[in-house]
């Protein structure tokens, strides 16, 4: 895939996908036990990113996203932008968005096609909830001077919903895989390139 050949239709993807994580951040967000993080539906589109588009585009899709946030867009669920929230408790989250739809693209294009619906689950699980709650507690360790173990219980909350979420995605992306083939490349095409 040449980049100067797609580079608009990647401009667009990318456009899109960062629209797509904003929505989702319409949905209201749910503190659970007065949790000073909130449980979004915004990391369900981070792992679409990352699954549909692969690891360099969806990556850059939340990149754009989190620019827009931070020049104080109020994208995030419950209305919040601005720098200050990459000081709150949940930087560490934001900081693992992009890293976690690049993690979940990566693997995601490692798979090769067609997709499959069991590993994109597994993948979907390491990447964007594994991967991701452990960047989140992390920060919450940082931010909030939390030990490793109430940390773990703060982000437990977070996990059922993530898998859940991991889920959906992997449904969503073998349908968009099947209706736009292309999106990610067949083992056979990558190992012809590498040929090359």
């Amino acid at each position: 895939m040449s980049p100067q050949r797609h580079t608009g239709r990647d401009l667009a993807q990318i456009a899109t996908f960062a629209g797509i994580i904003a929505v989702l951040g319409l949905i209201p967000a749910v503190a659970p036990f007065g949790n000073a993080v909130p449980i979004t539906a915004q990391s369900l589109g981070v792992m679409l990113a990352g699954a549909i588009l692969g690891g360099r585009r969806g990556g850059l899709a939340v990149l754009l996203f989190l620019a827009l946030v931070a020049l104080g867009l109020p994208l995030l669920a419950g209305g919040r932008g601005g720098l200050g929230v990459f000081a709150g408790p949940s930087v560490g989250y934001l900081i693992g968005y992009p890293i976690a739809a690049f993690g979940v693209g990566v693997m995601t294009n490692a798979m090769g096609t067609p997709y499959r619906v069991a590993a994109g689950i597994g993948i979907n699980i390491l990447g964007g909830v594994l991967l991701l709650n452990l960047l989140g507690v992390l920060g919450m360790m940082v931010r909030l001077d939390l030990g490793v173990g109430a940390a773990l219980v703060a982000a437990a909350p977070f996990m059922p919903g993530d898998v859940i979420k991991a889920v959906i995605c992997a449904f969503v992306a073998k349908g968009v895989h099947a209706a736009y083939p292309g999106l990610i490349r067949s083992r056979r095409a990558e190992r012809a390139d590498a040929l090359v």
